[in-house]
C-alpha cells in the first residue's frame, strides 16, 4: 500500500504527539522523584489522586500537563485516524493537525515552566480551533 504525502504527514502528527507525551513523562519523573525525596514522601503514600498536592508547583505543573495530554489529545488521535482511514487527508487537514501539535507543545512548555494561565488558556483554545476545523471538515465530508 502506497501512502500519499498528506496521509504520511497526518500520521506523523500522531507520532509527534507521542514524542511530546514521552518528553513530558520523563520531565514529570525527573521533577517529581527529587521533590518527593526532598519532602520525605513515601511513594506508597502517593497511592491516591491528590496525595502529591503538597509537592512544589514546579513538580506539580509538569505532572498536571502530563495528565492533560490524555484528555483532548485523545480526540485528536481518533480524528486523525478517522480522516486517514476515510481517505480525506488533504493539505487543510495536514495544516490543522500540525497546528494542533505545535499549539499543544507550546501549551505544555508554558504549563511546565512559568505557567501563565491566560497564555496557557489561549494556546489551549487555539488548539481546539485547529481540532474543531478538523472535526467540522470531516463531518461535512461524511454527512
Amino acid at each position: 500500500m502506497t501512502l500519499n504525502s498528506n496521509v504520511i504527514s497526518m500520521l506523523q502528527t500522531i507520532v509527534a504527539m507521542g514524542l511530546l507525551n514521552l518528553v513530558m513523562f520523563v520531565w514529570m519523573y525527573a521533577t517529581r522523584i527529587p521533590a518527593m525525596n526532598q519532602a520525605k514522601i513515601d511513594p506508597q503514600s502517593a497511592q491516591h489522586p491528590g496525595s502529591l498536592n503538597t509537592l512544589p508547583s514546579e513538580a506539580r505543573r509538569v505532572a498536571d500537563n502530563y495528565n492533560h495530554l490524555f484528555e483532548a489529545p485523545t480526540l485528536f488521535y481518533a480524528m486523525v485516524i478517522a480522516i486517514v482511514l476515510l481517505g480525506h487527508a488533504d493539505q487543510w487537514h495536514v495544516l490543522a493537525a500540525w497546528a494542533y501539535v505545535i499549539l499543544r507543545a507550546l501549551h505544555s512548555l508554558v504549563q511546565a515552566t512559568f505557567n501563565r494561565v491566560m497564555l496557557r488558556f489561549a494556546l489551549f483554545a487555539l488548539s481546539w480551533v485547529a481540532l474543531g476545523i478538523m472535526i467540522v471538515r470531516e463531518v461535512a465530508a461524511i454527512y
